[in-house]
């Protein structure tokens, strides 16, 4: 289970979460976030310290680009769903009519097949709707890409300063402690010096997501801040043997 099914457990889960998260007085809003997507117990409170940051900031977003893997379904390039609204036990939420026009524009296609059971980017979405009330969602799947279609791909959604980019990933998977920890410290400092290339397929399962990010960062001109960096050993539940790494990160116009 990914997250609770009762939406007032849901609502408190998450309102819990961000209300854990002390934002500095000083923060902007970023242009784009790294966030998890594993179930809300081993990585909500991580994923918290972008949502908490992009409540703060509400009044300035209108639209919210979500990108994120294709874990179930082999996928080349970039699909968007033909849905105009996704559904969560809080409501629903508006597709943005930009989604079908990366589709028209060739940035995508229309493809429902990796979004149906695809749960990197469902997972966002409550928390969307708790931080962003009212917001409208650009669902995007990333497949297989280079960096170079993805950086395009994402520049054609987020010229309007009322659009935020989220890029959903986990780090490393089912690794000891400590041995996912230092893998993780590396992907980090790749992240951190807008390295794309230095990002590894096993270093996170939205791999081509990351790297377009982290690519588009670097060729926007962006500043990095790492928010948090944790795994799922973390938490009480989590077995020290074989974690997931979580990162949340900031990509800010300097």
């Amino acid at each position: 289970m990914f997250y609770p099914a009762d939406p007032e457990t849901l609502a408190s889960t998450i309102d819990s979460y961000l209300a854990g998260v002390d934002v500095p007085e000083g923060d902007r809003l970023a242009a784009a976030y790294v966030v998890p997507h594993a179930g809300y117990r081993f990585s909500g409170r991580v994923a918290a310290h972008v949502y908490a940051r992009l409540r703060k900031h509400a009044a300035r977003i209108r639209r919210v680009v979500l990108l994120g893997p294709a874990h179930k379904v082999p996928l080349k390039g970039c699909a968007v769903p033909s849905a105009e609204r996704w559904l969560t036990p809080l409501g629903e939420v508006d597709v943005d009519p930009v989604t079908r026009g990366l589709a028209h524009d060739g940035h995508a296609r229309v493809d429902d097949a990796p979004h149906a059971p695809e749960h990197s980017l469902e997972v966002q979405v409550p928390f969307v709707q708790r931080a962003l009330p009212g917001r409208a969602v650009v669902p995007v799947c990333v497949g297989v890409s280079t960096s170079d279609d993805v950086v395009v791909t994402i520049a054609a959604l987020a010229g309007e300063p009322d659009t935020v980019v989220l890029c959903s990933t986990d780090l490393s998977h089912y690794l000891p402690d400590d041995q996912a920890r230092r893998q993780d410290e590396r992907t980090a400092g790749a992240i951190e010096a807008l390295a794309a290339d230095r990002i590894g397929v096993r270093d996170a399962c939205g791999v081509f997501a990351l790297r377009g990010t982290v690519a588009w960062a670097a060729h926007t001109g962006l500043r990095v801040t790492r928010l948090a960096l944790a795994t799922s050993a973390d938490v009480p539940a989590g077995d020290p043997s074989r974690v997931v790494g979580y990162p949340a990160f900031s990509f800010h116009r300097t």
